[in-house]
């Protein structure tokens, strides 16, 4: 049986980490393409300024669109070969840090996550959508960032809701890893590169990424309140830096070697509705959970567990906690529809699936959902 691990270079967090960013910059040359939201620049402006002067490199800011587009991903291609670049910086949040992949494709490429909203930072995928916010496809290539740098003290002075949604796509890591395991399944460190263009080969997860898979659940259950609490007071805390690494990484290793599942395909078939486009990937990603465990006939407490866990910090539990507070038949079966292309994930699941059970346990999680959180009013 041919398995595959995949992980990136060097992974290095911790308090004011963007102070030596420019030290990785100098180790590929003089300059990096910065693709960065200009919100996200202002907001570590003096570190970029500090780290830029004391390694004598070169930021080329990018005036980064806001969506992973092929169209945008074209420009600042262009951008950094007019300004010979020699390294791409994806700096900010997931559509930043997923457009310098697609920029970099796989060569000299540092992240800074300044959010820790997804698993994204470590991975050597990115996820593509059209310029009006919707799932387009999968983009893959040949390693993973050569560097993540993660400077906590930026993260804990984010909005929380950023870190509740990583902690949202986070959840999902040990079950979809346990059900692609449980399907012999393969994995994303199969090693495709390109987008769609083929691959090297086949690949099952290994008994190490299962392993960190398991212990980001175990983590969330265990800080993930604590880490919301010293994010709601901007500081750095055990159970905060906790978090953080298993939102980045624990979550970014497991997905990628452990597999995903029927979690991330239900959240790309909910991107076709208008409503969710205003919520975050990892708040889509938890519902989607749910919606797995309803599918898989999850023993009831451990449904439990999750929906508990879920009310505890914020993440959604039913359709209205991500903006659809109607769905119809036809827009329920275009969701399922949508969630169960061939080449999604959904397929990972350890026996066959349909639109219609899908679209079925779509419907259940959502009612699971709606009268838990009732429960819960009604206890207050």
């Amino acid at each position: 049986m041919r398995k595959a691990f995949i992980s990136p270079s060097k992974y290095v967090q911790g308090e004011d980490e963007l102070l030596n960013l420019g030290y990785f910059v100098k180790t590929f040359g003089q300059s990096a393409l910065l693709i960065a939201h200009s919100e996200d620049v202002k907001r570590v402006k003096a570190k970029l300024d500090e780290t830029e002067k004391k390694y004598g490199i070169k930021f080329v800011e990018s005036n980064f669109g806001g969506e992973c587009s092929r169209q945008e991903i074209e420009r600042l291609t262009e951008v950094a070969k007019a300004n010979n670049c020699d390294c791409t910086i994806g700096l900010g949040g997931g559509k930043a840090i997923d457009t310098a992949k697609c920029v970099a494709k796989g060569h000299a490429l540092i992240i800074c996550p300044t959010i820790a909203a997804t698993d994204a930072p470590t991975s050597h995928s990115a996820v593509l959508y059209t310029p009006e916010g919707a799932f387009d496809d999968y983009a893959y290539f040949n390693q993973n960032p050569s560097v993540v740098l993660v400077d906590t003290t930026v993260i804990a002075n984010a909005p929380t809701r950023f870190l509740v949604s990583g902690m949202g796509d986070a959840l999902s890591t040990y079950f979809e890893a346990r059900a692609t395991r449980n399907a012999y399944a393969n994995v994303n460190a199969g090693l495709p590169c390109g987008f769609r263009e083929g691959h090297c080969g086949p690949a099952k997860g290994t008994n190490t990424a299962f392993a960190l898979a398991t212990l980001c659940y175990e983590t969330l259950l265990a800080d993930g309140l604590k880490a919301k609490h010293a994010c709601d007071a901007n500081q750095v805390t055990p159970a905060f830096e906790n978090i953080i690494e298993a939102n980045s990484l624990l979550s970014g290793l497991g997905f990628e070697s452990g597999g995903l599942a029927a979690a991330h395909a239900v959240h790309d078939g909910l991107t076709i509705l208008e409503g969710t486009h205003h919520y975050f990937h990892g708040e889509k990603v938890a519902f989607g959970t749910l919606v797995q465990l309803v599918l898989e006939n999850s023993p009831s407490e451990e449904l439990g567990q999750v929906l508990e866990f879920c009310h505890s910090i914020g993440l959604p539990v039913c359709l209205a906690d991500i903006g659809v507070d109607h769905l119809t038949d036809e827009e329920l079966y275009a969701v399922a529809e949508k969630a169960c292309i061939p080449e999604e994930s959904v397929h990972s699941m350890p026996f066959p699936i349909t639109v219609k059970s899908v679209a079925a346990a779509i419907k259940t999680a959502d009612i699971i959902g709606s009268a838990f959180k009732a429960f819960k009013a009604s206890k207050l």
